[in-house]
């Protein structure tokens, strides 16, 4: 019986009808293969209390897909939370590099940023006492440039070798499975006394840089030393800095408790929240630069990450700002799906030799395969460049561009590029 809800663009029942319509669609609701579903509430049976059977392919369709929702999530920063925005560059740096999103003042290069705790599971509280995620994706006219830091400048240890070893004992106990989401608790401390290097990391984790009062009010570093390169091939040494145009702020260990228990989306609803009124959070890229001469004479080596190079001797000059201004769509298809890999350079910025970073390279292409399913993650709209691309790869799996015309090799004497589909 129709509604006298003469608004609405179909008719709609009073309940326990057999038809269902996708809501505010006229069109009826369909199967994955494009056919009406004519119930979607009632598995086809052998008369009125007889069994199911399984030529019904709607109902098999539906369970199947459910069955296969979960992909897995990272084994570190698996809490996360993403906006789009922008990136906008203050000035012409082409003395420095010739990364082309650093060449004209008020350029604007779309970005997806994600952040995250470390340690905590996909379902965890979002403050626990925990370092940040802060990881952007720059889609630039040169291809996707990749800037995955934490809210922490420095590291806990100097060697990927022993990452695995530095998670495994912060994370929770194999035994009990608890703690999560605190690094805290008697294997992280019995690992980190063993390891002296992680130290001054330490320090940072256990102050109130770890329980930020919002993603908004929050630092990112890249950490790493990375390398500008100009167009003369010159080189020099640089580190990144985010700083919150809003300035720092963080709660105290018993309001961390209380927000916990209160709401455990806390963050990404302020974050959410603050996007959608129109408050867009904003930050300052900022640069540390200097030469090989420093790096020399500097009283640590620049390329160990549990260091920092003090802002008192080499000052952070900004170079553009970030702006989120959208949210996402679906948390799933942008938050849980994006592929941060820092091997994903631009011309113009390059890495350094620090041993980490080198090992981060090999990790992160490693950790996309094992969860997206195969090579093909970036033809996911969210990884996917948005300058034209041009390459000779195929097929694999859920490929969704493959080469066009009769060559798929290079060199070859038929095409002079290749075009993607």
């Amino acid at each position: 019986m129709p509604s006298k809800n003469q608004g609405c663009p179909f008719a709609v029942g009073n309940g326990g009808e057999l038809h269902q319509h996708a809501k505010g669609e006229e069109d009826t609701l369909t199967t994955q293969q494009g056919a009406p579903v004519a119930d979607d509430q009632n598995s086809l049976r052998v008369g009125a209390r007889g069994p199911t059977l399984l030529e019904d392919q709607v109902m098999r369709e539906k369970i199947f897909h459910f069955d296969h929702e979960r992909i897995p999530e990272r084994v570190v920063h698996a809490r996360g939370v993403g906006a789009h925005g922008y990136f906008e560059n203050y000035g012409n740096l082409a003395d420095l590099t010739r990364a082309g999103l650093f060449q004209r003042a008020g350029e604007k290069t779309p970005v997806f940023v994600r952040f995250s705790t470390v340690l905590g599971n996909k379902g965890s509280a979002d403050v626990p006492r925990d370092v940040r995620g802060f990881a952007v994706k720059f889609y630039t006219q040169q291809g996707n440039w990749d800037l995955v830091g934490n809210n922490i400048p420095v590291f806990f240890i100097q060697d990927a070798i022993k990452f695995p070893d530095l998670i495994h004992a912060a994370k929770q106990e194999p035994d009990r499975g608890f703690p999560q989401a605190q690094s805290a608790h008697d294997n992280f401390w019995d690992f980190v006394t063993l390891m002296p290097e992680s130290m001054h990391m330490l320090m940072w984790a256990m102050s109130d840089r770890t329980i930020p009062r919002s993603l908004r009010f929050m630092e990112g570093f890249g950490v790493h030393s990375f390398r500008f390169v100009n167009q003369a091939g010159e080189s020099t040494f640089v580190k990144f800095h985010w700083k919150p145009k809003l300035g720092l702020q963080s709660v105290v260990w018993n309001e961390a408790l209380k927000i916990n228990g209160a709401d455990p989306d806390f963050h990404r609803r302020d974050l959410w929240d603050a996007i959608q009124s129109g408050d867009f959070p904003e930050w300052e890229l900022g640069v540390q630069l200097f030469d090989e001469d420093f790096a020399d004479k500097f009283e640590f080596d620049v390329l160990d990450a549990t260091k920092i190079i003090p802002e008192e001797q080499v000052p952070v000059k900004p170079i553009g700002k970030l702006v989120l201004n959208r949210t996402v769509d679906n948390a799933f298809a942008d938050t849980e799906q994006v592929a941060f890999c820092t091997q994903n350079i631009v011309p113009g910025i390059d890495h350094s030799n620090d041993p980490l970073l080198q090992g981060r390279n090999f990790s992160y292409l490693d950790t996309q395969i094992k969860r997206l399913g195969g090579p093909n993650f970036t033809h996911i709209p969210i990884n996917a460049p948005k300058c034209p691309i041009r390459h000779f790869q195929q097929d694999g799996h859920m490929a969704m561009h493959n080469p066009v015309g009769r060559a798929n090799y290079e060199p070859n004497r038929t095409t002079w590029r290749c075009r993607i589909s």
